[in-house]
């Protein structure tokens, strides 16, 4: 790729976009991809071996990322089968974590916070930008996708402190982080909250919101619909893969030439966000 000062970047440093917009499409699928992540793992290790299931699970989730970060550019369906493995893994993570290592949820949530911390700080300081527009190197994909398994495993576990530990039930839960989400975008559009802030702020309350929806559809507990894991798992999985098969009609062949024919950032560009410019968070992080 040549810049527009004309001097050729290396092949191996400088890459297309490989991360999709940021458009309230994106928001839906990923919760959607939360909760099935969440009803699938407890679907596949309570009707297999539990250590089969895990690893199996892990060894897709290797493969899914082998092939995302082989791609040169942004594909709908490479992309969004990571997110999916992630989710399913992460769950499985976090679920082992507590309750069968035994760490009590109020700790674990500590722990998957501070790991997420130092990712950041990590790539913060490493790039000088956290904005999901700057993925175009391998090495911020690879704080990315660092930062996406950490904020499954967080998620999982934060749910699961707020449904179980402090007995609010998954409907309620769910509620909670409805009105969660929406408050980076709020605090966003009218109380000046940096664009990339906002951006991950949501993005981890995503996992807790998704996977609250469905095990209250699935669970037959009380304060569940006792669809049962592997309805809801079906139900969330055909409605991912309409909408992804409507994105990717939306990819035009242009996008991805154009994308990569601009120049990667530059590091002393960006604002105190991370960002290279402010853009609405249904558009932009």
């Amino acid at each position: 790729m040549t810049s527009q000062t004309g001097v050729r970047a290396p092949a191996d440093r400088s890459l297309s976009a490989k991360v999709p917009e940021i458009t309230v499409l994106f928001w839906v699928i990923k919760i959607l991809t939360t909760g099935m992540g969440e009803t699938f793992s407890d679907f596949l290790v309570t009707h297999f071996v539990p250590e089969i299931a895990v690893g199996l699970a892990g060894l897709v989730l290797v493969i899914s990322l082998v092939a995302q970060f082989r791609a040169s550019r942004y594909r709908v369906w490479t992309y969004w089968s990571a997110v999916v493995m992630v989710s399913i893994f992460g769950t499985m993570v976090a679920d082992i974590t507590s309750f069968i290592i035994g760490i009590p949820l109020p700790a674990a949530t500590l722990v998957f916070a501070v790991i997420l911390a130092a990712i950041f700080a990590l790539w913060y300081a490493s790039e000088k930008t956290l904005s999901v527009h700057s993925i175009t190197t391998r090495r911020r994909e690879g704080f990315y996708w660092a930062t996406v398994m950490a904020t499954f495993a967080l998620g999982t576990v934060a749910g699961d402190l707020t449904a179980e530990r402090l007995h609010l039930g998954y409907l309620t839960s769910a509620v909670v982080f409805a009105i969660a989400i929406a408050i980076p975008a709020v605090a966003h559009r009218w109380g000046g909250l940096g664009v990339v802030t906002a951006f991950w702020s949501a993005y981890v309350v995503t996992r807790p919101l998704g996977a609250s929806i469905t095990d209250w559809l699935a669970s037959s507990r009380a304060d569940g619909l006792g669809l049962g894991t592997g309805w809801v798992t079906l139900g969330a999985t055909i409605a991912i893969l309409a909408l992804l098969a409507i994105l990717a009609t939306q990819i035009t062949p242009g996008a991805d030439r154009a994308s990569a024919d601009q120049p990667a950032p530059h590091a002393g560009a960006t604002n105190p966000d991370g960002d290279v410019a402010r853009r609405s968070p249904a558009s932009s992080a």
